[in-house]
């Protein structure tokens, strides 16, 4: 455990006396407020707040940051509040230490639903100070160091969360140290057996590498006092992540890892950069197609360096990257390494730097975003490498993640180009704007204002940029399109009950909307719009709300048709959903919803709402439309059985079938349907239908079927 006196060593030469009276101040306070506290690992609680305040001096990074570091969990943790917080060290510190501040108190809201409006919390935060994600990012590296005294499950959720939101982060902000850090600790939680496996291969060809690099590298050294170029250069042996990573995103073995050993060469200037190059070139052979010039065209976090790979006499390949020692900086601590608040405001920073144009624009494209999960979901997506440059025809690069299509280019150029994109041209050839693009790609856009996106276009857009408006356009038709069923079966429905005409009109008919529903509605065409989309439902019940004073009168149904309904009226299901005023709530038959997995609701005009398992491919896929979903749970007090489907592989042998069906019967499921194929290898395949009454039901079945002896796999289907 780090001391606080010797925090308080490191950044002394740094700070002003009164800048070290605020952290002694900060440090009794957070003291005070832990005291009695204990981690998981048995150490004081305030252990951890001083270690990220620690990591953070090491950054160098300003007081207030440190300070905030040092207090930034006890609005979370403790009996602190927030004007006393507030009260005690300024606005700016608060702001930090709240920007950080997990959401706790979210009324009806699942665990989930908090967590992720947490990451939403801390991404618009980042918007209006950075430095919150700075310390986000090393208060995830110490709780990475002590995540061993976790159970199994909250290590692989944090560790997870890590690689795929946390580290893309530092990434795009340049922080390659902070990035290695968090990778290599998630590596070993998420994927156990591939981090020993890479690490038992990585040991046994340590020393051997080394002591290959220290070669080449006194090779090296020499040339460049021969060529009088001061230069300085180090060695490194690729991460396990990295190689893992890699191995993975190229499908190539651990031998084919060019970059496994690396040597880096520090200059003082670009020039010498591009002089130490051709020295090192004209005395070793070099693979040309691993050349990089990062320097001429930099990645989109602003890493600049060139890297190349050359042929040693034992015939190994090793990666050397020349930088300069401020490059060098920027590689290791990205926009941390010239965070000088003494001379820019925060706000200045954010508009100005370009590393952070990737974060203005998604937040400013998805702050209208109010699903959580949504939002997260497009984050992660963004923040995904691009590692693509492509150009346009006039030599312009357009980074682009891997994966990314004609459209998801289009897009990127212009959100017109990308809505009326018609065809396209790669390299002078004619090609389907859902083609995957290869680096050097040179890419034409043709438009037509007759072309407009379908939703279609989902299944072939990778970027949330593309996606976003993709759906924002749909959304606008439908819209429209909504309008005008609604202004109709308004026009209908007030004609069948007889409303008088003075009643109708737009003034009192709005007033009486806001009144009685949850709507919020300015003008009749929002009104028509709620109809057509489905979310108000013109009944008798609704109108009579509209208007209690009228004696309605519609049609009367035949007698024999209202006992017809009463005897064929399904029950509803056991299922709260929000936001809507539809009471007609239905399963969706594309999934089969089992009472206990995680739902949602979809609304469809006209047919009330559809109830879709979170694991269906329509909802997997985005193919239904986003503004349609509303909330739904399941109601505990409701009772009812359920579908499910299970696809079963067997051994072919007799009895298997009755062996099956008595571990269900034994559980008091019952099978409604039931087909029976065999394979060749004397394999057995059956797909049941069972009538359960939940999903720990359906579990529990699995789990019985799972532990006959004759059973390979069961999954559900």
């Amino acid at each position: 455990m780090i001391r606080f006196n010797e925090i308080l060593d490191k950044i002394s030469p740094l700070y002003s006396e009164n800048e070290i009276k605020i952290l002694q101040k900060a440090y009794v306070f957070a003291a005070q407020a832990h005291k009695g506290q204990i981690r998981r690992s048995g150490e004081p609680y305030l252990s951890h707040p001083l270690e990220v305040a620690n990591m953070l001096a090491d950054m160098k990074l300003d007081v207030t940051t440190l300070t905030a570091g040092l207090l930034h969990d006890v609005l979370e943790d403790t009996d602190v509040t927030a004007p006393e917080l507030k009260q005690a060290f300024g606005a700016d510190i608060f702001h930090l230490v709240e920007g950080v501040t997990k959401i706790s108190l979210v009324q009806e809201s699942t665990p989930e639903i908090r967590h992720e409006e947490t990451i939403r919390k801390i991404i618009l935060a980042m918007t209006d100070d950075l430095r919150v994600i700075f310390i986000k990012l090393v208060d995830r590296i110490h709780n990475l160091q002590t995540l061993k005294h976790l159970d199994e499950k909250k290590q692989k959720r944090i560790a997870k969360e890590t690689l795929e939101l946390y580290s893309p982060i530092a990434n795009r902000l340049g922080m390659g140290r902070i990035k290695a850090e968090l990778e290599d600790l998630s590596f070993r939680y998420v994927d156990p057996e591939n981090f020993f496996k890479i690490t038992s291969l990585i040991d046994p060809l340590r020393k051997e590498a080394e002591k290959g690099l220290e070669n080449i590298r006194n090779k090296i050294e020499a040339l460049m006092e021969e060529s009088h170029i001061k230069a300085k250069i180090f060695y490194r042996i690729k991460r396990p992540y990295s190689i893992y990573n890699k191995m993975k995103r190229r499908n190539i073995s651990f031998d084919e890892v060019y970059d496994f050993m690396a040597l880096r060469l520090f200059t003082e200037s670009v020039e010498q950069c591009y002089s130490a190059l051709g020295v090192i070139h004209q005395h070793f052979t070099h693979i040309p197609f691993r050349f990089r010039d990062f320097i001429a065209m930099p990645k989109p976090n602003l890493y600049q360096a060139l890297h190349t790979t050359i042929i040693t006499e034992k015939k190994q390949n090793m990666e050397i990257q020349i930088r300069t020692y401020y490059m060098h900086d920027l590689a290791e601590n990205g926009i941390a390494a010239h965070w000088k608040y003494k001379e820019s405001h925060p706000q200045d920073i954010m508009k100005e730097d370009k590393r952070l144009q990737w974060l203005r624009e998604m937040v400013e494209l998805y702050k209208e975003q109010k699903s959580p999960r949504e939002f997260l979901k497009s984050i992660k997506t963004d923040l995904i490498p691009e590692e693509v440059y492509v150009f346009t025809p006039k030599g312009k690069v357009i980074a682009l993640p891997l994966g990314a299509t004609v459209l998801d280019f289009a897009f990127k150029i212009h959100t017109e180009i990308g809505l009326h994109s018609a065809e396209a041209k790669i390299d002078g050839k004619s090609a389907s704007l859902k083609t995957v693009l290869k680096p050097g790609n040179i890419v034409e856009i043709k438009t037509s204002g007759k072309k407009n996106p379908a939703r279609a276009w989902l299944n072939v857009t990778f970027t949330s940029n593309a996606r976003h408006h993709i759906k924002r356009w749909l959304s606008q038709q439908e819209k429209i399109k909504n309008t005008a069923i609604g202004k109709e079966l308004w026009k209908k429905e007030s004609v069948k009950y007889r409303i008088p005409s003075a009643k109708l009109k737009e003034k009192h008919l709005l007033g009486r909307i806001s009144e009685k529903c949850n709507f919020k509605v300015k003008k009749i065409e929002d009104f028509y719009a709620l109809i057509g989309f489905g979310k108000i439902i013109i009944n008798r019940k609704l109108v009579q709300k509209f208007f209690p004073q009228e004696t309605l009168s519609d049609k009367k149904k035949p007698r024999i048709n209202k006992i017809v309904t009463k005897v064929t009226k399904k029950p509803r299901p056991a299922i709260q959903v929000k936001g809507t005023a539809e009471d007609s709530v239905n399963l969706a038959k594309c999934c089969s919803p089992i009472k206990g997995e995680p739902i949602i609701g979809y609304i469809t005009s006209g047919k009330g709402i559809h109830v879709h398992a979170r694991r269906c491919p329509y909802i997997r896929k985005e193919i239904l439309v986003s503004q349609r979903i509303v909330d739904a749970t399941w109601d505990d007090t409701g009772k009812g059985l359920y579908k499910g489907m299970l696809g079963i592989e067997c051994e072919d042998l007799p009895g298997v079938l009755a062996k099956l069906t008595a571990a269900i019967a034994q559980l008091k499921g019952n099978i409604s349907k039931a087909n029976v194929d065999t394979t060749a290898g004397h394999k057995g395949q059956i797909k049941l239908t069972l009538m359960i009454r939940d999903i720990k039901h359906l579990e529990k079945i699995i789990k019985k079927i799972s532990e006959i002896k004759e059973i390979y796999l069961v999954e559900r289907i």
